[in-house]
Parts: structure tokens; C-alpha cells; sequence
């Protein structure tokens, strides 16, 4: 009976150990530009709320085309506010620096576990991703209105 018992608790922590990442994401955070300005001299958080949208497709990842598609918003963002040479270095930062394999806190999904890379959002991932959201406050059309 103990061998018996001890053999269904050890099944359970294997299949514990193994289950998906997909369970757990950590709250969102921004850091803003991630090591880069905030703006100009003259009007110092510019693009900022570009750079706190931009970590907001980050920490929550998905596909390598949605991460395309995350720095794309960025660079045309950037732009919009008038500085399209900025928003061009801004988007070769990003396109070598945010990689998910990179063990940095700006990493694609750094909301999940490190290991996670470029899987796509599940049905389950994206109701979790709106209920840590919603319990920040933060609205993800505008995320950086509960920052500022």
C-alpha cells in the first residue's frame, strides 16, 4: 500500500513538473524605453506611451509575427510623434534585443517563464493575460493611462 502510494505521488509530481508554462504569468511591468530615452530634451516622455504599449505585447508574447508586429507598431508610433530616424533605431534595438531567447527582463513573454518563446496565446493564455490586466487596472487599448 505505502509503495503504491508513493508511486501515484511521484506520478503526480512528474506530470506536475511538466505541466505547460502557459499557466502562469507574472503582472505586467514596464520599464519604459528599456535603456533608451523617453523622448527629447525638449519633451522628455515623447514616445513613451509607444515604448509602454510596445512592453505590453511583449510581456504578454506570442507568435514571432505577432512580435513583428509589435515592433512595426512601434516604429510607426515613434514616428507619428514626429521622429521617424528615432523610430528606425528604436526598431533595430528591438529586432536584436528582444529576443525570447535572450535572459533579459525586456525578452519576448517576459510575462511567462523564460522557457516559453514564441508560442501563440491559447484561448486560456489570453482570458489569464485580460484577468492579471484587469486586476492592475490597466486598460490594454491604453496601458499607459494607469502608469501616469
Amino acid at each position: 500500500m505505502l509503495a503504491r502510494l508513493l508511486k501515484i505521488s511521484a506520478l503526480f509530481f512528474v506530470v506536475a513538473s511538466c505541466a505547460p508554462t502557459s499557466m502562469v504569468v507574472k503582472p505586467f511591468s514596464t520599464d519604459g524605453c528599456s535603456m533608451f530615452p523617453e523622448g527629447t530634451l525638449q519633451h522628455k516622455n515623447l514616445w513613451l506611451r509607444c515604448c509602454v504599449t510596445h512592453d505590453l505585447a511583449y510581456w504578454q508574447g506570442g507568435s514571432y509575427g505577432q512580435r513583428q508586429q509589435a515592433d512595426e507598431t512601434l516604429r510607426a508610433c515613434v514616428s507619428e510623434v514626429g521622429e521617424p530616424e528615432i523610430a528606425l533605431l528604436m526598431l533595430s534595438g528591438v529586432r536584436v534585443g528582444g529576443s525570447p531567447y535572450w535572459p533579459t527582463q525586456f525578452r519576448w513573454a517576459y510575462g511567462w517563464p523564460y522557457t516559453r518563446g514564441y508560442e501563440p496565446l491559447s484561448e486560456g493564455d489570453r482570458k489569464l493575460v485580460g484577468e492579471v490586466l484587469q486586476r492592475q487596472g490597466i486598460d490594454p487599448a491604453k496601458p499607459w493611462e494607469a502608469l501616469f
